[in-house]
């Protein structure tokens, strides 16, 4: 019997998964074709450089990718964008040497973009000749790590942007994006017309197989999913929930916008976040680098944002119900640029000492305190993005603790105002208040008018945020 029926009604019941719940931080990396040429241009149009949509800017004769291509690779119909698959070498891949970078970042979840706008797909697949295995690398990178991360322990996943691969690539008779031999790459549109129905049954067709080849443990699609006729999303839905079903196994699909209906998958927020505590599940997938809109894929010469902004991005969200799903942008021979790696290794290692306050927490009747305002919340607000300080406070909790996570170096005192309150948390439910990091030694406080005030140690773990714990009664 299947647990889920094609209907919104059946999917809608689908729950969460536990490991979600407690996982809260995830990787994932843009890395294809578009790795080779590793350029983003900037237009008053585009406003902000990506690297994966090399393959449309290239062949739009107003963006600076059209003259870049053409001075740097030739005329459009005699180099484009197909022909750079067989630079696409991968020869310094080694996914291993990734799952391994990604653990070590405290990231309990990891995977790959599975096929881009492109309509290349990273593994070996009979569905679409236009793969990995078949060209380019020559080699299965969704098997493999598949293989390197769940070994490592973590949940896999896999993302998918292939549904906007039919409105992709710009069709001008001086591209080669019209010749007939590369219509599985460039998509069988012509002029305004719709998706037929050999595309979409590829488009199904793929998702399927991942599902069936890798079994993930989360979907994750772009926003072309909209794209996609309802019948065909719900029938993609059910098909990955009831194998799940079948396998005893919790799984979940991220969404953007309005490409499913609400409690069917999870919510996603691309480069933003909620300004305050939501009763329902959400995702923010960014980028580690510093591009306002993230350039989502290798830019040669891009910088990065800093581990304190990524840490305390990752505390904001928990505090507030959400999870954060990191994207790094690995070079096209497979390499992941040094100060990436250096950023994933300062989250990991500030998660080392402060996991606790994070990993298997829920949120806490609040979301935090502090002078740092934030916006009304949303996709893409992270141009806006308040910086916090260390009077900023965020909550989460987990069993009979409260914790506390001060986003930055804290003084002598670390001021809770909503603590103050007697009703709500009065001084006899507190039994013990202990900094994570430090000695274990119990920490003075107090309650004043401003809040419960906690004297903070001289010495401190970190200067980016330090968490404290309060052990509360749990007892009537």
């Amino acid at each position: 019997m299947k647990t889920f029926e094609p209907t919104w009604n059946s999917l809608s019941r689908h729950q969460m998964p536990q490991w979600l719940q407690d996982a809260k931080f995830g990787i994932y990396t843009h890395w294809g074709i578009y790795s080779v040429p590793a350029y983003a241009g900037i237009s008053e149009w585009t406003k902000n450089p990506n690297a994966s949509w090399y393959g449309n800017r290239m062949y739009n004769r107003e963006l600076p990718e059209f003259e870049h291509h053409r001075k740097t690779y030739g005329e459009h119909k005699e180099f484009g964008y197909k022909d750079f698959i067989p630079m696409f070498k991968a020869e310094k891949f080694d996914a291993d040497e990734w799952a391994q970078l990604f653990k070590d970042s405290g990231a309990k979840f990891a995977g790959p973009v599975a096929v881009h706008h492109d309509n290349f797909s990273m593994w070996d697949s009979k569905v679409n000749p236009w793969n990995s295995a078949a060209m380019g690398p020559k080699r299965d990178i969704t098997g493999e790590l598949e293989k390197a991360i769940k070994g490592q322990g973590m949940k896999f996943i896999t993302t998918f942007h292939h549904a906007w691969n039919w409105n992709f690539f710009p069709k001008d008779e001086a591209f080669d994006t019209l010749d007939p031999a590369a219509e599985g790459l460039y998509s069988r549109k012509r002029d305004n017309a719709a998706m037929d129905a050999k595309y979409l049954q590829d488009f199904y067709g793929q998702v399927i197989e991942v599902v069936e080849k890798y079994d993930p443990d989360m979907l994750w699609f772009d926003f072309g999913l909209g794209h996609i006729p309802d019948r065909y999303r719900k029938h993609m839905l059910a098909a990955y929930y009831n194998r799940a079903a079948e396998a005893g196994k919790e799984v979940t699909v991220a969404y953007k916008s309005d490409q499913l209906t609400p409690f069917s998958g999870l919510y996603d927020l691309e480069m933003g976040k909620m300004n305050k505590l939501t009763p329902h599940h959400w995702l923010t997938d960014t980028c580690v680098d510093a591009s306002p809109g993230g350039c989502w894929g290798h830019v040669k010469g891009i910088g990065y944002k800093s581990p304190e902004r990524l840490i305390h991005n990752l505390v904001d969200r928990v505090s507030k119900n959400g999870y954060l799903l990191l994207n790094v942008g690995p070079r096209a021979d497979g390499t992941i640029p040094e100060p990436a790696q250096d950023c994933l290794r300062e989250i990991g290692k500030w998660l080392a000492i402060n996991g606790e306050a994070i990993f298997g927490t829920v949120p806490w009747v609040l979301a935090g305190d502090g002078p740092t305002k934030t916006d009304g919340g949303g996709g893409f607000n992270e141009n806006n993005e308040a910086r916090f300080t260390c009077h900023d406070v965020r909550y989460t909790c987990k069993d009979n603790a409260i914790y506390v996570t001060a986003l930055g170096r804290p003084g002598e005192q670390v001021i809770c105002p909503y603590l103050r309150h007697p009703i709500d948390f009065p001084e006899d439910d507190i039994l013990n208040i202990t900094m994570l990091g430090g000695d274990g030694t119990s920490l003075p406080w107090k309650k004043t008018h401003d809040g419960l005030c906690i004297t903070v140690p001289e010495k401190v773990p970190s200067d980016i945020a330090v968490s404290f714990r309060i052990d509360t009664r749990g007892e009537l």
